[in-house]
C-alpha cells in the first residue's frame, strides 16, 4: 500500500508531464519510498513539433529536484524516427 507522500509524488510527476506536448497515455508513473518509476512509451501530441528526448530530460531534471524524491528510474521508449 503506497503512503500518502508517494501518492502525492506520483500526482506531481504526472502533472509535470502533462504540462508539455507529450502523449503519456502509455506511460506508467508511480513512486515508492521516494523513488519515481517511469516505464512505457511516449509520443508527441498531434500538431506539435518538439524534441521528445530533450523535453523528457527537462522533465526528469525537474522531478529530481522535487522534495522527497531520492531517485528517478526512467525506462522509456521513444518513437522511431
Amino acid at each position: 500500500m503506497p503512503n500518502i507522500a508517494d501518492v502525492e509524488t506520483t500526482r506531481s510527476v504526472r502533472r509535470e508531464i502533462t504540462k508539455r506536448a507529450i502523449d503519456s497515455s502509455l506511460l506508467d508513473v508511480h513512486a515508492m519510498h521516494g523513488v519515481v518509476y517511469l516505464r512505457g512509451r511516449l509520443g508527441i501530441l498531434t500538431g506539435h513539433d518538439i524534441d521528445l528526448r530533450q523535453e523528457m530530460e527537462k522533465i526528469l531534471h525537474t522531478i529530481r529536484l522535487k522534495p522527497g524524491v531520492r531517485e528517478v528510474i526512467a525506462e522509456i521508449e521513444y518513437p522511431k524516427k
